[in-house]
């Protein structure tokens, strides 16, 4: 697994539970099956960021970047430091 150095938090919906994305995998999981919002830049760029990292292109600093930057827009981060 290309993880993280730090897990990100965030909620899809209002009664899920947390969520902890520890890498790329986990990243790509929810933006392809879980995310509420599929016709939006952020979550197209976050699933390009993870593909790339997946296939040994970038490193998971970069999908998890993307990945803060979709869930900001759709409103689900949790996590108060968003830092790459």
């Amino acid at each position: 697994m290309r993880r993280f150095h730090k897990p990100v938090r965030i909620q899809i919906g209002r009664i899920d539970r947390d969520r902890i994305v520890c890498g790329t995998e986990d990243a790509a999981k929810i933006l392809l099956r879980a995310w509420p919002s599929t016709h939006n830049e952020k979550r197209q760029a976050a699933m390009r960021a993870c593909l790339e990292v997946l296939k040994g292109q970038k490193p998971p600093s970069v999908a998890r970047r993307a990945f803060i930057e979709a869930a900001q827009e759709a409103r689900v981060l949790l996590d108060e430091d968003t830092r790459a």
